[in-house]
C-alpha cells in the first residue's frame, strides 16, 4: 500500500474527508516536533519564558486531538470503511493519542526547564540532555516523514533507534545518580534534569508506537510486543 491507495474511491467527498484527516495528523505532529524542539531549548538555554510558552501551547495539541478524534467518529459514522481504509482511521486514532502524550511530555520538560531557570542551573546532565533529545526528535520529524509517505521501511529503522535511546538513557541515569551521590549539594538540580531525560525516553517511546501503527496501517501487520526479526520477514513478505 502507499500514498495513492486513499485516492482512488467513488466518493470524491470520501478521499477529501480521509486526505484531511492525514493532513491534520501531520499538523499536529508539526506542532508536537516544535513543542519537543523548544522544551529542550528552554532547558538548555534557561529561557524562561520559552518554557512558559510551551506549557501554554499543550492545550492547542489537546484541541486538535479532540478535532481528528471527531472527525474519525464521523468518517466511521457516514463511510463504514473497510480494509485499507479501516486500518488507516485505526492507526491515526491510536498514533495521535501518542502525540498528545509526547506533547505532554514536553510540557513536563518545559516546567523542569522553569524550575532549574529559578532555582539554578544543575551542574550535571546538559550533555546527555542535548545528545538524547536531538535524537528523539530526530525520531519523531523520522516517523512523521514515514506516515507522510507510507514508509513501512523507515518507520521500522524508527523502532530500532529506540532501543539506542534506551540504553543511553540508563547509562545517563545511573552516570547522574553516582554523581548525585557524591556531591548532595545538587540533588534537587540534577533530580530535574534526571525527570527530563525520562520525558526524553519516553517520547521516544512514544515515537515507536507511532512507528508501530503505520507499518500496521501499511502492511496490514500487527508488530507490537514482536522482535525485530519477525518484523524484518514481516516487512519482506516471508512471514
Amino acid at each position: 500500500m502507499n500514498k495513492e491507495d486513499y485516492g482512488h474511491h467513488i466518493s470524491q467527498q470520501f478521499n477529501a474527508e480521509l486526505e484531511e484527516v492525514r493532513t491534520r495528523f501531520l499538523a499536529m505532529g508539526g506542532l508536537v516536533e516544535k513543542q519537543v524542539g523548544d522544551a529542550i531549548h528552554a532547558l538548555l538555554d534557561a529561557d524562561s519564558a520559552l518554557a512558559v510558552a510551551v506549557m501554554d501551547n499543550d492545550q492547542k495539541i489537546n484541541l486538535m486531538e479532540t478535532r481528528i478524534d471527531e472527525e474519525l467518529v464521523r468518517i466511521l459514522a457516514r463511510r463504514q470503511p473497510a480494509a485499507s481504509d479501516l486500518r488507516m482511521i485505526i492507526a491515526v486514532s491510536k498514533s495521535i493519542t501518542d502525540l498528545e502524550r509526547i506533547g505532554d511530555e514536553a510540557a513536563k520538560i518545559a516546567r523542569y526547564a522553569k524550575a532549574l531557570c529559578e532555582e539554578g542551573e544543575s551542574p550535571r546532565g546538559y550533555v546527555e540532555t542535548r545528545h538524547i533529545g536531538n535524537q528523539v526528535r530526530l525520531m519523531i520529524h523520522e516517523t512523521l516523514d514515514a506516515f507522510a509517505r507510507m514508509d513501512a521501511d523507515q518507520a521500522f529503522k524508527v523502532m530500532r533507534e529506540d532501543s539506542n535511546i534506551d540504553v543511553e538513557y540508563k547509562t545517563a541515569t545511573r552516570a547522574l545518580m553516582t554523581y548525585m551521590m557524591e556531591d548532595p549539594r545538587y540533588i534537587t538540580r540534577v533530580l530535574n534534569v534526571l525527570w527530563v531525560l525520562r520525558c526524553l525516553e519516553r517520547i521516544g517511546d512514544h515515537a515507536r508506537n507511532i512507528s508501530e501503527q503505520l507499518i500496521y496501517m501499511v502492511k496490514g501487520a500487527d508488530v507490537r510486543h514482536t522482535s525485530y526479526e519477525v518484523i524484518e520477514k514481516k516487512l519482506s513478505g516471508s512471514a
